[in-house]
């Protein structure tokens, strides 16, 4: 797992009951209702949508905002916006590669929201495709760990439905699959026994950069800056920090 996203996993456990749950459910609903219009709102033909509203009640979304962000998803309700996904490409400080992924009803907002933060924060942007070939899109699944339940037995589990790797993340074990397997992963892991906290698409970069402490901070600080705006769904960069950097920032606070 990347820097980035053990220390977002580590802020968001610490600051559950603080604003940025409000803009982590808002998120989580975006995905919903977005999922919801692709491919329509029953949930048992639209796999997208379903692990959509699985990681939104794991995060402790109310029902009823899931229903409702369905509904206006499926047409079943007024109210939903024409969501555009629009990727931006840069690079933080240290030549960190980002790519920055927005889900938005305004091009220009959010074109404009995603340049300040990037040069505000020590960055650069960059044309489309200077980044993008670092990174490779995958399934993720996100696995709690339990009594007795080692790796290899998540493994044993999926690999005849493609995972390509298990790795122990410290309090979750993470599935790695091809994006197209990520649902026949899922439900075999489902069909073992076993739980899942997320399962989702994402961008995995090829190699890593491997920050200090101080690079550590300018680069979570230009990310947590994109991460404010309503328009940026996800930021996914090839940042690589040690345990041992996460516990020196954690120390910061």
């Amino acid at each position: 797992m990347s820097g980035h996203s053990k220390w977002a996993t580590t802020k968001h456990k610490k600051a559950a009951v603080d604003a940025k749950r409000a803009k982590l459910f808002a998120k989580l609903i975006k995905n919903i209702e977005v999922a919801a219009r692709t491919g329509g709102g029953d949930v048992s033909g639209n796999p997208t949508l379903y692990d959509a509203i699985q990681t939104a009640k794991k995060s402790s979304v109310p029902g009823d905002n899931i229903d409702r962000a369905v509904k206006r998803g499926s047409g079943e309700d007024a109210g939903g916006a024409d969501y555009q996904t629009i990727m931006y490409e840069g690079y933080a400080p240290g030549g960190v590669a980002l790519l920055i992924e927005c889900l938005t009803d305004n091009r220009n907002r959010a074109a404009s929201d995603v340049r300040v933060a990037v040069t505000r924060g020590g960055g650069s942007m960059g044309d489309p495709g200077s980044v993008s070939y670092l990174f490779t899109r995958k399934g993720v699944i996100e696995v709690p760990k339990t009594d007795g339940v080692t790796d290899e037995d998540v493994l044993l589990a999926v690999v005849d439905a493609g995972a390509e790797e298990v790795t122990d993340e410290g309090d979750t074990f993470e599935v790695i699959c091809e994006a197209t397997d990520l649902v026949d992963v899922r439900t075999a892991l489902v069909d073992g026994g076993m739980d899942y906290d997320t399962a989702e698409a994402r961008f995995l970069p090829a190699t890593e950069i491997e920050l200090d402490a101080d690079g550590a901070r300018k680069v979570f600080r230009l990310i947590d800056s994109l991460e404010e705006s309503d328009d940026v769904q996800n930021v996914y960069s090839n940042a690589d920090v040690t345990d041992e950097v996460l516990a020196e920032l954690e120390n910061d606070d």
